[in-house]
C-alpha cells in the first residue's frame, strides 16, 4: 500500500508539466520509447518467454514489434487527433480533449508488455501520468519498460510501476481518490470489486473481460480454412481471451470437419517454447492447469466426449496441457458457459442459421465472435445479428489500432483503440464562442 500511495503521489506531482508538454514533445517522446524496445527487442522477447511461457518466436516475431507499433501508433495519431468545429446560430464549437490526471492501468497475465502498453501509450500520449500495476504472475517486462522509457527521456514520476498482489497493491490503487482513471484487463469478478471502489471516487473506468467467443461454421465455408481457424484458437496454449473456444458447425459438415480437425490438432507440436518447432507451449502456473483440468473433468462427468487431448501433457512436465476438443456438450453446461482460459475448445452442431446465431449469443460474455462463410450476404446478416465487440469473417486476430476493442455485455465496459482511447483517458471539452461584439474592458 505504500508503494502504491508513493506512485500515485509522484503521478500527481507529475501530471502538471506533462499535461503542459505540447503534442509533438509527447509524441517525440513515445517515438523513443518504440525506438527503446526496437534495441531490446530481443531481450524483452527472452524475458516475457522466461516469466508466462508465450512461444519465443510469436514475441520475436509478433508481440515485441507490435509493443513498438502500439507508442508509435498513438504519438502519431496525437499529432492528428482534431475535431471539427461547427457553428451554432452564429456561434463557433471548438472541442478539445484535456488530460484527465493519474491512471492506473491494472493488466493481465496472458500478454504482459504487449496489453500494458496497448494502455500505457494513448493514457501518455493524451498527457496523462500512468501507475502500471502487472499481473504478480508475469511481473518482469513491466520493469523492463519503465528502464526504456527513463532512458528515452520520459521525465520521473510520468510512468510508475507498482509490482504486487491486487489484494493489496491493486486495492490500494483503485480506490485511492486522486486516480482519474482505470483501465482494467482481468476477470469478472475482480472486476466487479474494481467497479465497487472506483464508485467511491465516480472514477471512470475502462474494462475488458474475457469472454465465450464462438466460431460459426456453415455448410457453405471452406472446410480447410474454417478448419486452420479453429486449431489456431490453440494459440499462447489457449490463453487468449478473444479465443473462439465454442465450435458452432452445421451438423451436414459436421462429421468431416471434426475429422479433419482432430488431424490437424494432433499434429501441433508441443514442447518448450523456446523451440522454433514449438507450436503449443506450457500454461503460465500450475494452478491454471488445475483450473483448466478441472473444467475438463467436470464436463466428462456430465457426459462430454474428448475427441482429441482431454488432460494434461505429463510427458512434458507439470505446466503443459493437450490441446483438446470436446464434443457432447450442451448449450446450459458450465464448460460452455465459462472462460477456461486454456487448450480447451468445444463443438456443438446446428441447422439453421438461427439456431448458429442463438447459440452464439446464448452466454453472458459478448467479446467476440468468428463466421466462416462463403456467402457474403450471410456473413453480413450473421455479423449483425452477432452480440460482439469485434466479428471476423472467414480470418482471426486482424487487429488495426485505428478500430474500436472492447466487450458486450459481461465482457467488459468501453472501448480502447484509435479516437476511442482518447475519448477515454481524456476529459472532453467544448468552447463555444460569440460570433461578434469583442470588446475591450477596463
Amino acid at each position: 500500500q505504500a508503494e502504491a500511495e508513493a506512485a500515485v503521489a509522484a503521478a500527481k506531482e507529475a501530471f502538471p508539466a506533462w499535461a503542459a508538454t505540447p503534442r509533438a514533445g509527447r509524441a517525440r517522446i513515445l517515438h523513443a520509447i518504440a525506438d527503446g524496445v526496437e534495441k531490446r527487442l530481443e531481450d524483452l522477447a527472452g524475458v516475457e518467454t522466461a516469466d508466462n511461457g508465450a512461444l519465443l518466436r510469436s514475441h520475436r516475431r509478433g508481440v515485441m514489434p507490435r509493443v513498438a507499433h502500439n507508442f508509435r501508433f498513438f504519438a502519431d495519431r496525437l499529432l492528428e487527433l482534431d475535431h471539427e468545429s461547427f457553428l451554432t446560430r452564429g456561434h463557433t464549437n471548438h472541442v478539445t480533449w484535456d488530460p484527465a490526471g493519474p491512471c492506473v492501468l491494472i493488466t493481465p497475465w496472458n500478454a504482459p508488455l504487449m496489453l500494458a502498453t496497448w494502455k500505457v501509450a494513448p493514457a501518455l500520449a493524451a498527457g496523462n501520468t500512468v501507475i502500471l500495476k502487472p499481473a504478480e504472475w508475469s511481473p518482469l517486462t513491466a520493469s523492463l519498460l519503465a528502464d526504456i522509457a527513463a532512458d528515452a527521456g520520459l521525465p520521473p514520476g510520468v510512468l510508475n510501476v507498482v509490482q504486487g498482489y491486487g489484494a493489496e497493491a491493486g486495492a490500494a490503487l483503485v480506490s485511492h481518490p486522486d486516480v482519474r482513471r482505470i483501465s482494467f484487463t482481468g476477470s469478472v469478478p475482480t472486476a466487479r470489486r474494481i467497479a465497487q471502489a472506483a464508485a467511491a471516487h465516480l472514477t471512470p473506468l475502462s474494462l475488458e473481460l474475457g469472454g465465450k467467443s464462438p466460431l460459426l461454421v456453415f455448410d457453405d465455408a471452406d472446410l480447410d480454412l474454417a478448419v486452420d481457424l479453429a486449431v489456431e484458437q490453440y494459440d499462447n496454449a489457449g490463453q487468449v481471451c478473444l479465443a473462439a473456444t465454442r465450435l458452432l458447425v452445421h451438423s451436414a459438415i459436421a462429421e468431416e470437419f471434426t475429422r479433419r480437425f482432430a488431424e490437424r490438432a494432433s499434429a501441433l507440436v508441443r514442447g518448450d517454447p523456446r523451440d522454433e518447432a514449438t507450436d503449443v507451449g506450457p500454461n503460465i502456473h500450475p494452478r491454471q492447469l488445475e483450473k483448466i483440468h478441472g473444467f475438463v473433468r467436470r464436463a466428462v462427468a456430465a457426459g462430454a466426449r474428448a475427441v482429441v487431448g482431454g488432460g494434461p501433457d505429463t510427458d512434458l512436465g507439470g505446466l503443459h496441457y493437450q490441446p483438446t476438443l470436446l464434443t457432447g456438450v450442451t448449450q446450459d453446461s458450465e464448460i460452455v458457459q465459462e472462460e477456461v482460459f486454456g487448450p480447451v475448445l468445444t463443438l456443438q452442431t446446428f441447422d439453421t442459421e438461427d439456431e448458429a446465431v442463438a447459440l452464439a449469443n446464448g452466454t453472458r460474455f459478448g467479446l467476440a465472435a468468428t463466421v466462416a462463410t462463403g456467402d457474403r450476404e450471410r456473413a453480413e446478416r450473421v455479423a449483425a445479428r452477432l452480440v460482439a465487440g469485434t466479428v471476423w469473417i472467414n480470418c482471426f486476430f486482424v487487429r488495426d489500432l485505428r478500430a474500436p476493442f472492447g466487450g458486450s455485455r459481461q465482457s467488459g465496459i468501453g472501448r480502447e483503440g484509435g479516437t476511442w482511447s482518447f475519448d477515454f483517458y481524456c476529459d472532453l471539452k467544448n468552447a463555444v464562442t460569440a460570433p461578434e461584439g469583442w470588446t475591450r474592458h477596463g
